[in-house]
């Protein structure tokens, strides 16, 4: 088949599993940035039969005048700053009681520069705009697995994953089934006198777009933290010194791509939850008692506003 993807449709369901398309499908490179690269989790009992090969493996064994069968809906696991990206093992009994397929990217570190590890967060960095790939991504999934829908997705994230997920809201809401944001370190406030990432003055300059408010509220969101995140990442005394190095050294102040944080996460989140209150739009805020910075710790909450929103999903 040359360099032409090898789908669904082209393999009996019978060797899908041998092919590697569903159950656990290992990391594969973006092709339209290689850099990034992600991996999917696809339940093969719960992956539509109509859209796998027949058994000559000729293509889909739907007739094209017939009615599409129901999709998989697709679950949507940005990792933090640390790049933990065992969601895809993890969140495997969700997905088969869900049903749903999952998907985890991956940003790796080091994309902007030996010291970078915030460019994924931004959506838009000096060599990198993460909406754009994480959209290819999905580009990529609709056209090998044609039974998943990656037309509207579900979409959490927990640290800077959080801070990715409300950003990627900002800008594309038409996308999202549902959105969870977790415990971000720093937020994007909905502020026309403020430039990105601190405000949205300079969005369609930047990515072309303008944020829709209205849109925005109509995507179910989840913010959601730990009780116990009380005090900025690192504490007063690392602020300080990042200050310190950013004033002398010119690759940690390129780095730097945020201001010291001042404030612990929940006092963050509480804040965004009442300006979104101002601008319209409505979100779910869950605080995890006698929780720190863990996104195993809130991750029962997570799964509790996702699973009946994925329950009732209908792919037509």
């Amino acid at each position: 088949m040359g360099d032409t993807p090898l789908t669904t449709a082209d393999v009996p369901p019978r060797f899908l599993n041998a092919t590697l398309l569903v159950n656990h499908v290992p990391h594969r490179a973006l092709a339209s940035d290689p850099r990034v690269s992600y991996a999917l989790h696809v339940p093969a009992k719960h992956y539509p039969s109509h859209y796998s090969g027949g058994a000559e493996g000729a293509g889909p064994a739907i007739a094209p005048t017939t009615t599409a069968p129901a999709k998989l809906p697709l679950l949507v696991s940005m990792h933090g700053t640390r790049r933990h990206v065992f969601d895809i093992y993890e969140l495997v009994p969700f997905a088969q009681s869900a049903p749903c397929a999952l998907l985890a990217p991956l940003f790796p570190a080091g994309l902007d520069g030996p010291n970078d590890v915030d460019s994924f967060k931004l959506l838009r960095s000096r060599t990198l705009r993460s909406d754009l790939a994480l959209l290819d991504i999905l580009d990529e999934v609709a056209a090998r697995w044609p039974g998943i829908d990656t037309d509207k997705i579900y979409l959490i994230g927990f640290s800077g994953g959080g801070q990715f997920v409300h950003r990627f809201l900002y800008l594309h809401p038409e996308r999202l089934a549902a959105v969870s944001v977790g415990a971000p370190g720093h937020v994007t406030v909905l502020d026309t006198s403020q430039n990105w990432p601190i405000g949205i003055k300079d969005v369609e300059a930047l990515f072309g777009r303008t944020i829709d408010k209205e849109l925005v509220g109509r995507v179910p969101v989840q913010l959601i933290v730990g009780g116990a995140e009380l005090r900025p990442h690192g504490g007063e005394e690392f602020w300080a010194w990042m200050r310190d190095l950013a004033s002398k050294n010119e690759g940690a102040r390129e780095a730097m791509k945020f201001p010291p944080m001042e404030k612990g996460r929940l006092a963050t989140l509480q804040g965004l939850h009442e300006l979104w209150k101002r601008d319209g739009i409505t979100a779910r805020f869950d605080v995890v008692p006698g929780v720190a910075h863990d996104p195993k710790g809130v991750r029962e909450g997570v799964l509790e506003f996702i699973e009946p929103l994925i329950k009732g999903y209908s792919s037509d």
